[in-house]
């Protein structure tokens, strides 16, 4: 099987992201030239339940089978390995079967009572048969990771995403006369089109790299996976219970915002609006790096589970601070950009700079959050995902009192509730990072802090001093490109003299492999 090196693995990775972002955002153009803002809306309505649905279905399996596979392979274990992937295969047949019939059976009582839109009923029930599908392509995702090879997991992304972009341009079309909810279907049907040909890919590449026959063994590895489902369960319950705070967090979020905006006096038009910009306009902007993040994120779990095993305490100290060096040098120079010239942004891309001020107050904050992604994923490759978990409770639980406490006073408003984001963020990768130093003997280097806010400071007042120089008002977005690529170019030689990144990692990197099919 090819193996790739951290950064080869987090490359393809980011490769893969890129491209997959790019296609997103041409099957969101698609959908709505087709559809419209009602089909949208259908499609939207029912993505929620599909995405809860998805969360049940992993059981956070994913992470755990990375985790145990690398610790496994690197002590040369393949008789684990199988075992690990019978239990893990037979634990999401099991739960997929089971939330299939499910959904199918309360998709009803979903669009009717929940959803409050029969129309919803037809893309419920045209989502049903993706679980089993992506039951067995997480158990191999997270095999891959395991093993260390991201190639076939980059390949099967950018392969879903062009299946379903062309689904759905057919099937919308075709279904359309028949009704705007039968659109919505057709195009979740493209969903698992494109979900179907990225598993047969992946079980492809599964059959050619295997080093076991698993069907033989299949039952006796199930019977004594007593100690293995016990091992991963220790990583997959706190992964899933993380990911259900997250969700729940985002169902309450704008409850309490309407409820607090609503008692500092603002009408439910005026808050829905601030509310909308904020999440609309600034997050999104804000979770433009997270990409490169994540990327990192998976490469670190294998990585550092492997370095685990084989007791290489040195290594897992190198990739945690690689893997925050790199994260911080991914999201800085948005950051700069982000605090110099909000207004122009805004305006450029939205047609408002209402909002300008919230970017560029929470754009330093989130350089903490950039970094909190491959925090975590180190959490979960050191056995420690239950703190993790507690962090993000303990983190959305203080995002709420502060976003009560402050939103409900007229005098911060929607600000309040910028704040208590940004308290969160703070809060969770602080606590991530004690973790870290308590636990696991971590440290991190007060000389890298020093090293990237040299990098930062310097980045942006040549940045502040173009901006007074060049920036001309009947020429705004010329101006903010050219300006945009000094600044990048400057950014990056900074990141080498500063020693943020290395020319040593740079060479590591097998640039002739990366699109080579081994």
């Amino acid at each position: 099987m090819s193996k790739q090196t951290f950064l080869h693995g987090a490359l393809i990775l980011v490769v893969a992201g890129l491209v997959t972002r790019l296609l997103g955002f041409i099957n969101r153009i698609v959908l709505a030239r087709v559809m419209g803002e009602e089909g949208v809306g259908l499609y939207m309505m029912a993505l929620p339940t599909l995405f809860l649905a998805y969360t049940i279905t992993q059981f956070g399996l994913p992470v755990a089978i990375a985790k145990r596979v690398s610790e496994a392979e690197a002590v040369g274990n393949e008789r684990q390995i199988k075992r690990i992937l019978a239990v893990s295969l037979t634990i999401t047949g099991t739960l997929s079967v089971v939330f299939t019939v499910g959904l199918f059976m309360l998709s009803p009582l979903v669009a009717n009572y929940f959803l409050t839109d029969e129309r919803a009923l037809a893309p419920l029930l045209a989502i049903t048969p993706i679980l089993p599908i992506v039951a067995i392509s997480s158990v191999l995702r997270g095999y891959f990771q395991g093993r260390q090879n991201m190639k076939p997991q980059a390949i099967s992304q950018v392969i879903e995403q062009v299946v379903r972009i062309s689904a759905v341009f057919i099937l919308t079309k075709l279904f359309y006369p028949y009704g705007i909810e039968f659109a919505a279907a057709g195009a979740m049907i493209a969903v698992i089109l494109g979900e179907f040909v990225s598993l047969i890919y992946m079980t492809r590449q599964f059959n050619i790299h295997k080093r076991f026959k698993l069907r033989k063994t299949w039952k006796k590895h199930v019977q004594e996976g007593k100690n293995t489902l016990n091992q991963l369960m220790t990583i997959a319950l706190p992964t899933t219970g993380s990911r259900f705070i997250g969700s729940i967090t985002h169902f309450f979020e704008p409850i309490l915002v309407a409820q607090s905006l609503a008692f500092a006096g603002l009408t439910a038009i005026e808050s829905t609006k601030q509310y909308g910009e904020l999440t609309g306009y600034i997050l999104p902007l804000l979770f433009l790096p997270t990409f490169l993040t994540h990327a990192l994120s998976a490469a670190l779990v294998p990585s550092i589970s492997e370095a685990s095993a084989m007791s290489k305490g040195n290594t897992i100290q190198y990739r945690i601070l690689q893997s925050i060096r790199l994260s911080l040098a991914s999201g800085g120079l948005v950051t700069i950009i982000f605090m110099i010239f909000p207004s122009i942004i805004l305006m450029t891309i939205y047609g408002t700079s209402n909002a300008a001020f919230l970017l560029q107050f929470m754009a330093p904050f989130f350089l903490l959050h950039y970094i909190q992604t491959p925090l975590q994923a180190s959490l979960q490759a050191l056995d420690l995902a239950k703190s993790a978990m507690w962090n993000t409770l303990i983190g959305a639980l203080i995002k709420f009192v502060v976003l009560v406490g402050l939103a409900s006073k007229p005098e911060f408003g929607i600000h309040g509730v910028a704040i208590a984001m940004v308290v969160g963020v703070v809060v969770v990768t602080i606590l991530h990072l004690s973790v870290l130093i308590r636990h696991a003997g971590f440290k991190l280097p007060p000389l890298l802090v020093l090293r990237f806010s040299t990098v930062i400071v310097a980045t942006g007042w040549i940045g502040y001093q173009l901006k007074a120089q060049w920036l001309a008002a009947s020429q705004p977005l010329t101006q903010l490109v050219a300006m945009g690529i000094v600044l990048t170019i400057v950014y990056i030689i900074l990141l080498f003299v500063c020693r943020m990144l290395y020319v040593s990692e740079w060479k590591l990197i097998p640039w002739g492999k990366i699109f080579k099919q081994k």
